[in-house]
Parts: C-alpha cells; sequence; structure tokens
C-alpha cells in the first residue's frame, strides 16, 4: 500500500488547553478528498487513538482522514458541537497544508460520533455551533455524513440503558451509561434538543447532506428498538424512514457486528465517499 504520513496538529486553543487533530495523509500530489472523523465514547471518553485503523485504511486509498479531539464529559453540551464545527472550518481553510479540496469536504463518526457528525451536519450554520471565531468565508457544512453504529436519539439510548440496567443480568453497555448522559448532558430537554432524530420528527429545518448508516449486527447498544417512539422497527430503520421523509438522501447497510473496525466495516466508508466527493 502507498506511503501513509501521520501528523498531530493544535487546531483549536481554549485558554491553555491545546486540542489535537490528528491528520492522515495519502502520498501523492493531491490535492484530495477529506473526511472529518469524530471518536466515540458516550461523549465522555474515547481520543484520537480509537481512529488509526480507519485513518491508515483511508489514507492508503486517496483520502485526507482528519480526526479531531474535542471538549466533552463535563464540559458537556454543547461546547463540542462548537469544537466539531470550528474543526470543519479549520479544515477547510488549511487546504493548502493538508493537501486537500476544501469543495469535498465530509463528516463522520463512530458511536457518539455519528451522533456529533449528523447533529453538527444539520446545523452548520447554527449560533450557538459556530460562535467560535474563525476565517471569514468559510462555514461548516458538508457534502456528505458517515454514521458508523451512531447513538442517533440520545433520550431513547439514555432510558433504553436505564431499562436494561433494571434487568437481573444486566448488558455491559447499560451499566454506568445513565451516569454518562447525565455527565455530558444534564437534563433529558437537552438530550432531546441535540438529538437527530427529534429534530426530523420535529419537522425542523435543518441541513440534510447524503448520508450513510453503517449497522453491525447484532448490537443491542446502538440497534434497539424504542418503546416510546411509535416506529416498529429499530432505531436505525426509524431514523432512515425519517431522512428519506424529511427528502434526505440516505443509505443503511449492515455487517456482522465481529468485524468491527476492520475492512468490513472501513470499505463503505471508502465506497460512500467515492460516490459523494
Amino acid at each position: 500500500m502507498p506511503q501513509v504520513t501521520v501528523e498531530n496538529v493544535c487546531y483549536l486553543k481554549h485558554g491553555t488547553r491545546e486540542l489535537m487533530a490528528r491528520v492522515f495523509k495519502p502520498a501523492g500530489t493531491g490535492p484530495f478528498p477529506c473526511y472529518v472523523d469524530l471518536h466515540g465514547g458516550a461523549w465522555n471518553n474515547g481520543d484520537l487513538n480509537d481512529r488509526t485503523s480507519l485513518g491508515e485504511y483511508l489514507a492508503e486509498r486517496g483520502v485526507v482522514m482528519v480526526t479531531l479531539n474535542f471538549r466533552h464529559a463535563a464540559d458537556g453540551y454543547p461546547t463540542t458541537l462548537q469544537d466539531i464545527n470550528y474543526g470543519v472550518r479549520w479544515a477547510k481553510a488549511h487546504a493548502k497544508e493538508l493537501n486537500i479540496d476544501p469543495s469535498k469536504v465530509a463528516l463522520g463518526g463512530a458511536s457518539s460520533g455519528g451522533h456529533l457528525a449528523m447533529l453538527a451536519a444539520m446545523r452548520p450554520k447554527d449560533a450557538r455551533y459556530a460562535t467560535i471565531p474563525g476565517p471569514a468565508g468559510v462555514d461548516a457544512s458538508v457534502k456528505g455524513v458517515v454514521m458508523l453504529w451512531p447513538v442517533i436519539n440520545p433520550l431513547s439510548r439514555y432510558k433504553n440503558a436505564i431499562r436494561r440496567s433494571a434487568e437481573p443480568n444486566p448488558p455491559a453497555f447499560a451499566i454506568g451509561m445513565k451516569e454518562k448522559h447525565d455527565t455530558y448532558w444534564k437534563t433529558e430537554a437537552a438530550m432531546a434538543e441535540g438529538n437527530p432524530m427529534l429534530i426530523l420528527e420535529r419537522g425542523e429545518k435543518v441541513e440534510m447532506p447524503p448520508a450513510i448508516w453503517i449497522q453491525g449486527r447484532p448490537d443491542e447498544t446502538h440497534d434497539y428498538h424504542d418503546p416510546d417512539g411509535g416506529f416498529p422497527g429499530n432505531e436505525p430503520e426509524r431514523f432512515v424512514s425519517n431522512y428519506r421523509k424529511a427528502g434526505g438522501d440516505i443509505e443503511i447497510t449492515y455487517f456482522d457486528n465481529a468485524k468491527r473496525n476492520t475492512e468490513v466495516s472501513h470499505a463503505p466508508v471508502l465506497d460512500f465517499l467515492k460516490k459523494h466527493l
């Protein structure tokens, strides 16, 4: 495979606190399409190291991947969205150094990162999210959204985790999940407001770039039914149905969940980016 270069760059400072981006660059002249990537971790954990496998895979195949660290955990919503919104603008503004085409930028992520990617893509000009000053003439809109097993509905996942943790043998994902949601979101009202599923069901006017949902099965953490949602299928089908109903272009693809973070889940990301960038 072609040589890939990997570099850590500070893309944003909050006082003395530096937020880093890790840039995976292909060999060759470019400019290349760019995929801005967000790690998962239930809005509390995770960092750049989680994303190496996908970054190398995409860069070997001609895509620059910029994966971001951002404020999370007790920093709370919407600080994360402010950092991501700025991060997308930063990537476009630094197109020359990153060797990217600023007109070919997609956004995506895994688990809570998938949720954040869709939310940021839906509201690129939201005054709360675009609050960090940046380069003039650059906005945070993107040409596509990649969601890898996203937590698309923080409120239903919160309630699901609470329900499941009360079972005699609760699944591992449910233990401590309520506390993670409480730490980041603080209130159920915030979980409902920053919620791509409910945004569509409320009929909010948002941007809807082409999107893909890449979902492992079985995966009770992300592929579950919400008994309060009024939809017969699981959350992935519910979101896809809502997105299409609102006029958005979205595809969904399933894979064997044991193959998560391998070529099996990486390949649909590349196929989607080739198609839309």
